[in-house]
């Protein structure tokens, strides 16, 4: 009788997992807030700043960036994962800064005890976008001149749906010199107009010119920012702030339901972010999560995408996370034309998402998916077939799992935005 013998084979646990099927990538530990159970065995919690990578105790981390994105179709229940992840996180001590352009985050805002900030033409409430916020005294005089400057070229770029010829961005420069003048002032959107309107002769001296020339030179931004001031949009950012936020409280939500679908979006996109970036991007805000929810409305905006862009890749400094909600991954490709710079700053968002949540996607967006996420060939026959509060988690490079999302007795009342189909 002849035995056979088998010379014995090594290989990495990474390659011996294709052989044996039934082992699966362990989960992600027991820090952080629950989400639901794995269907590939026990429950699952997350906390970006739990797998974040800690020298000190010597944890190597999960990942080395906080941003999630939360993409799925309507119906898919994605709200729901963002609502309850916001509110359990609460429990932690973590802040909340909700930008809302549908007026869905009213009940979360009451549970926990806090009035959304309700923008609208007429509404009484003005927030002034030139605001240095609570954070002024750390981040020094000319790092807030030069925010409120980016902010004040983005505006005139976006009204005008063209970049600032230099002309232009050298008057807006001058302009808010000249209304910044004085300890503690703090510039509005009207003097800027008026300054841009009717230059002074000491700021068309400074740049070799005379104040008729300049002021002929900046006229098409002048007129088109006055729109905020004067024309339709007037009532909402014309003036100095006149709500009282508490910014250590648990939230600030900015409801913009009464503008969701004004032509003029993108413009008061940019003004409410760029007011609201002034508060959270401050070294002692703590740590925060930042929800911009039905991105796809406003990525075709540049000022806005730059606006996100930007709070992703200085998330880690200022201790953040943002949440991005889509419906399709699509979206992303939709931000622009082909090649555009609205298109490389959606990439560059998508980039800069360490954590993908995916619900259901329709057939026609599976190749996209795979496109931009990588996904296998497992996962992307997954997408088209996932029940409502079934997502597919990508966290960092070597994490992957199949979540159904929980929902507490108590929490119904937080995300239910079928009532009225109910009732």
């Amino acid at each position: 009788m002849v035995k056979l013998r088998v010379p014995a084979h090594r290989c990495s646990t990474a390659n011996l997992r294709a052989a044996y099927p039934f082992l699966s990538a362990g989960g992600l530990g027991g820090n952080g807030v629950y989400i639901g159970s794995d269907r590939l065995g026990g429950s699952f919690s997350y906390d970006p700043w739990e797998l974040y990578p800690d020298r000190r105790r010597g944890y190597a981390g999960a990942l080395t960036g906080p941003n999630m994105l939360v993409a799925g179709q309507v119906g898919r229940r994605k709200s729901s994962l963002v609502k309850t992840y916001c509110w359990r996180q609460h429990v932690f001590g973590r802040k909340l800064a909700i930008l809302d352009p549908k007026g869905e985050y009213g009940p979360l805002a009451a549970a926990l005890g806090v009035e959304p900030i309700r923008v609208a033409p007429g509404g009484g409430v003005r927030l002034n976008p030139l605001d240095p916020g609570p954070g002024a005294a750390d981040l020094g005089e000319r790092e807030v001149r030069r925010r409120q400057l980016v902010l004040l070229q983005a505006l005139a770029s976006a009204s005008l749906s063209r970049p600032l010829g230099s002309e232009e961005r050298t008057a807006c420069d001058l302009a808010l010199r000249a209304v910044n003048q004085g300890a503690g002032r703090v510039a509005t959107l009207v003097e800027v107009v008026d300054a841009l309107l009717s230059p002074s002769t000491s700021a068309a001296t400074s740049v070799r010119t005379t104040s008729t020339k300049l002021a002929q030179a900046s006229r098409d931004v002048a007129l088109e920012l006055r729109r905020l001031c004067e024309g339709d949009l007037q009532g909402m950012f014309d003036g100095p702030t006149n709500v009282e936020i508490d910014w250590d409280g648990p939230a600030v939500v900015l409801d913009l339901l009464e503008v969701f679908n004004s032509e003029a979006l993108g413009l008061l996109m940019t003004c409410a972010t760029s007011w609201l970036q002034s508060a959270i991007a401050r070294p002692a805000g703590g740590k925060r999560i930042v929800v911009v929810d039905e991105a796809w409305a406003v990525l075709a905006n540049l000022g806005v995408a730059r606006w996100l862009q930007a709070l992703a890749k200085l998330a880690r400094q200022w201790g953040l996370q943002l949440v991005v909600v889509i419906h399709r991954l699509g979206d992303l490709l939709a931000a622009g034309e082909e090649g555009s710079q609205q298109i490389r700053l959606a990439q560059g968002l998508l980039a800069d998402t360490e954590t993908r949540v995916i619900y259901g996607q329709p057939p026609d967006e599976i190749g996209r998916a795979v496109e931009l996420l990588g996904l296998s060939e497992t996962e992307a026959r997954l997408l088209p077939n996932l029940e409502p509060s079934a997502g597919l988690w990508k966290v960092g490079p070597h994490h992957t799992h199949l979540v159904d999302h929980r929902v507490g007795e108590d929490e119904w009342d937080i995300i239910d935005t079928d009532a009225r189909m109910r009732r």
